[in-house]
């Protein structure tokens, strides 16, 4: 069985492709917001260079988000169509899921936080589990003060991973004090990962069944509302 992995939900484009045996092939670009540019050029390269046809995925796990909201409509479109031409089943998982779950080995409290611009974050919180993390707190958006409030509220030691961690550093750190390391974008590397154990219990759903994380209206939609409000 294999499974392609397609992230877009932040300023990278990452694909993957792998099954039993662990991850065959990716490929990684951050060039700002190109996701459509990027994307189907990102995973011919990849099946080119992994020497697999795209005909022979039997699944396609792609990241719902939260995110930003064109890359997630980028990834997310773009999974859809390969799965329907393919007439084959698809795979979500959260953004926040990736980041955290290659910091499954440390023994902190695993916090992934993605930068939601307008001075907002994305954020979540995980704990070590046998063979992966396991969610505590829920996901939610807000500014980087309601997340410090989270942490001193839980008061554990915390690893801070994400490009939200990185661009919100020192006002994290005034007001709590925590690691910071991991990856700063998600991957589709650990998209396989989950994936394919999701796959072997056949935890799958049509490409129609899939629906996006957002936690946060769109902008055009929250610019439109403020002016109606007007």
């Amino acid at each position: 069985m294999l499974i392609l992995g397609i992230e877009t939900a932040t300023e990278r484009v990452s694909v993957a492709v792998g099954g039993h045996e662990g991850v065959i092939g990716l490929f990684e670009i951050t060039k700002g917001r190109r996701h459509v540019e990027t994307l189907v050029p990102a995973i011919d390269f990849m099946l080119k260079q992994a020497d697999i046809d795209l005909d022979e995925i039997s699944v396609v796990a792609v990241d719902v988000g939260p995110g930003l909201f064109t890359g997630m409509r980028v990834g997310l479109a773009g999974a859809k169509a390969i799965a329907q031409a393919l007439r084959i089943p698809m795979i979500g998982i959260s953004s926040l899921d990736l980041l955290a779950f290659p910091s499954r080995h440390t023994d902190r409290l695993v916090v992934p936080v993605i930068d939601a611009r307008k001075g907002e974050v994305f954020y979540a919180m995980y704990r070590q589990v046998p063979g992966g993390v396991q969610q505590v707190v829920e996901p939610t958006v807000g500014p980087v003060d309601d997340l410090v409030a989270d942490l001193l509220a839980r008061s554990q030691d915390v690893l801070c991973v994400g490009d939200g961690a990185l661009r919100y550093r020192e006002e994290i750190l005034d007001g709590y004090r925590c690691e910071f390391g991991g990856d700063a974008h998600p991957s589709a590397a650990p998209l396989v990962q989950l994936a394919h154990a999701r796959a072997l219990r056949e935890d799958w759903v049509n490409p129609w069944e899939i629906e996006p994380i957002y936690l946060r209206a769109p902008d055009a939609q929250i610019n439109w509302s403020t002016r109606a409000g007007r």
